[in-house]
C-alpha cells in the first residue's frame, strides 16, 4: 500500500501542476480570506476540488486536512489522512513568481509516510516513501554535509534572523523562497544547507517537505528539538529547524530560550521574508 500511495500522490500532483499552469500568469480570479489568512484564488480552489475528488475517490476511509476545505474533526479518527496545500505560496502564484509548489503528503498515526512537492513552473516534483529515499525527477536526493552555522546557506523569513533570537552571532547566509514546502525540498537537494522558521507552520505547508528531507539523509524537528507530529485537533508546528544533524543541532542549541516558545497571534503560512 505504500507504494500505491506515492503514485496516486504523484499522479494527483501532476494534475494539480496542469491546473496551475492554465490559471499562471492569466490573471486568476482571487479573494482575501480574512482575519490575516491571506489571500486565495480560483486556481487554489478548484486544485483543491480536484485533489479531494481524486485523493478520497481512491482511498475514501483516509482523513482529509488541506488549507482550503474546512476542517473536520473525522479525521483525528482515521489511522491514514491525506494533508494537502493546493498552492503553497499563493501570494507568488499570483505575482506571477515560479517558486509556488503542491504539497501533498499521507500520515499514518502521526507519521508522513508518502510525500509529493511539486513544482510545476520549474519542472521539478520531489517525492519521498517512508524508508525509501527521496527524489526528484528520477534522481535521489541528499542533504549537504555542511557541518556548522558559519557561511551556511539558511531558507528562513528575514526577521528570524534578528540578533535577538539568537545566543550568539550565526553568521549564515540568508535566502528565501515563498513555499515553505519548496524551502524543505532545496534543503533535500542539498542546495541549501538548511531550513528554519521560528513561527508555527501550519501541517499542511511542512509536512511532505519533512518526509523528502527526512529521506534525504537530514534531521527535522521543531525549534525546541522535539519530533514532529501530524493530524494534531489544531493543525500546526511549533517552528521548524530541517538540515543536516550537526547543524541543525547548532541552530537549536544557539537560538534564544524565547525564540524556541510557540508565538502567539495569527499566523500567516505564506509571510514575505
Amino acid at each position: 500500500m505504500p507504494a500505491a500511495d506515492l503514485s496516486l500522490l504523484l499522479a494527483a500532483a501532476e494534475a494539480a501542476g496542469k491546473i496551475a499552469k492554465r490559471h499562471f500568469r492569466a490573471s486568476p480570479e482571487t479573494w482575501d480570506k480574512g482575519e490575516g489568512q491571506g489571500p486565495v484564488t480560483e486556481a487554489d480552489l478548484e486544485i483543491n476540488r480536484m485533489l479531494k475528488a481524486e485523493l478520497l475517490a481512491a482511498r475514501p476511509d483516509y482523513g482529509w486536512l488541506s488549507e482550503e476545505s474546512e476542517d473536520s474533526a473525522v479525521r483525528l479518527q482515521r489511522e491514514h489522512v491525506f494533508i494537502i496545500d493546493p498552492i503553497d505560496g499563493t501570494r507568488a502564484f499570483i505575482n506571477g513568481e515560479k517558486s509556488f509548489s503542491h504539497s501533498l503528503a499521507i500520515a499514518k498515526n502521526g507519521v508522513v509516510v508518502a510525500a509529493v512537492v511539486e513544482v510545476p513552473m520549474k519542472d521539478q516534483r520531489f517525492s519521498a516513501m517512508r524508508g525509501a529515499g527521496a527524489m526528484c525527477n528520477g534522481t535521489a536526493l541528499g542533504v549537504s554535509h555542511k557541518p556548522d552555522m558559519a557561511g551556511a546557506r539558511l531558507l528562513s523569513r528575514r526577521p528570524d534572523l534578528r540578533p535577538e533570537h539568537w545566543l550568539a552571532p550565526h553568521g549564515m547566509q540568508h535566502h528565501f523562497r515563498p513555499s515553505l514546502a519548496y524551502r524543505l525540498c532545496l534543503v533535500a537537494n542539498g542546495r541549501y544547507d538548511a531550513m528554519l522558521t521560528l513561527r508555527p507552520a501550519w501541517e499542511w505547508d511542512v509536512a511532505a517537505g519533512e518526509l523528502i528531507v527526512r529521506e534525504a539523509g537530514g534531521q527535522v524537528s521543531t525549534v525546541n528539538g522535539t519530533p514532529t507530529r501530524y493530524n494534531n485537533r489544531l493543525p500546526k508546528v511549533s517552528g521548524m529547524v530541517a538540515g543536516p544533524k550537526k547543524l541543525a543541532d547548532q541552530i537549536i542549541a544557539t537560538l534564544q530560550p524565547a525564540a524556541k516558545k510557540p508565538i502567539a497571534g495569527q499566523i500567516s503560512p505564506e509571510e514575505k521574508g
